[in-house]
C-alpha cells in the first residue's frame, strides 16, 4: 500500500493583498512556504500597491471575511493565525471575535501604515486593537511607529524599547516583539512576556529594498508556532530568516524593492 502522505502544519493569514507582492498576504505565503507549512489566506482588502506606494485601497466586507474565515477553519483546520492589514474597526472587531473561537496561537502585526508611509489603518480602529485584537494575541509584533500609534511611548533607544514592550503588554498579549529596526546602530528586536527578555540582535545590512518585513517577520513566526516551535525559539527562526531576505532584497521598480522570501533556495 503507498505510504500516506504528510500532511504539513496548516497556517492562515488574515490580511490585505499587496498588488507588487511584496507584502501582505503575497508576502506571508511566500514565507509559510519558504518555512514548509501549508499557507491559507482570508482577504481583507485589496491595495493598488508596487514599489513607489499604496495608490488605492478597497476593503471587504466584513461578512466576505467571516464566510473566508469560516470556510477554510471549519473544513481544514489552522495550527496558527497570523493577522496583517484590517484597515477598519469593523472588521479588526470581527476578526478579533473570530480569534477568540479559534483554539491556535494568534500572531498580531497590527499593521498601521505601509513602508512608504501610506496609512493603512483607521484612527477609529485603534481602540478596537488596544482592547479586542491584541487580548487575542500570542505574540504582538509592532515596530516602532505602530508602538507609538498604539500606546502613546516614542521610542529611541532600547530602554524605551523595554518600557514600549510593558505598554503593549497591558492590553493582553502573551509576548510582545517589539522591532527595533527603525533605531541606528544593529538591527534589535526584544522579545518579552513582561517576565523573561529576549534581545534579538543581527547586523544592519546597508539594503533599501525592505518592502515587506514587518509582514514576513510575522508569518515566519507563525509559521514556527504551527510548525510546534515555543515562541522564543519560533521568534529566533523569523528573526534569522528575515535578517537573510533582507540582506537579499532586490530592486523592483522606481522606488523600495521587497526582501527576498526565496533567498535560502537561491
Amino acid at each position: 500500500m503507498p505510504t500516506p502522505a504528510r500532511v504539513p502544519a496548516r497556517v492562515l493569514t488574515v490580511a490585505g493583498s499587496d498588488s507588487g507582492g511584496g507584502a501582505g498576504i503575497q508576502a506571508d505565503l511566500k514565507t509559510m512556504l519558504a518555512f514548509g507549512v501549508h499557507g491559507m489566506s482570508v482577504l481583507t482588502a485589496v491595495t493598488a500597491q508596487n514599489s513607489l506606494g499604496v495608490q488605492g485601497a478597497w476593503e471587504l466586507p466584513v461578512e466576505a471575511v467571516r464566510a473566508q474565515y469560516r470556510s477554510v477553519v471549519d473544513d481544514i483546520g489552522v495550527q496558527a493565525v497570523k493577522t496583517g492589514m484590517l484597515s477598519s474597526a469593523e472588521l479588526v472587531a470581527a476578526v478579533a471575535e473570530l480569534l477568540a473561537g479559534t483554539d491556535a496561537p494568534v500572531v498580531v502585526d497590527p499593521v498601521g501604515v505601509s513602508k512608504h508611509g501610506d496609512p493603512l489603518l483607521a484612527a477609529s480602529a485603534l481602540d478596537v486593537v488596544r482592547n479586542e485584537l491584541l487580548p487575542a494575541a500570542t505574540v504582538a509584533t509592532p515596530n516602532l511607529d505602530e508602538v507609538t500609534q498604539l500606546t502613546g511611548v516614542k521610542v529611541e533607544d532600547e530602554t524605551g524599547m523595554r518600557r514600549a514592550a510593558g505598554a503593549v503588554l497591558e492590553f493582553g498579549p502573551r509576548w510582545a516583539l517589539i522591532k527595533g529596526g527603525h533605531l541606528r546602530g544593529d538591527a534589535v528586536d526584544l522579545l518579552t512576556d513582561g517576565a523573561e527578555e529576549h534581545w534579538l540582535r543581527a547586523p544592519r545590512h546597508n539594503n533599501r529594498h525592505t518592502h515587506g518585513t514587518g509582514c514576513t517577520l510575522a508569518s515566519a513566526v507563525a509559521a514556527g508556532l504551527g510548525n510546534g516551535q515555543d515562541v522564543v525559539a519560533a521568534v529566533v527562526a523569523a528573526k534569522e530568516f528575515v535578517t537573510g531576505a533582507i540582506r537579499d532584497g532586490f530592486p523592483l521598480g522606481g522606488g523600495i524593492g521587497p526582501v527576498d522570501h526565496a533567498w535560502r533556495f537561491r
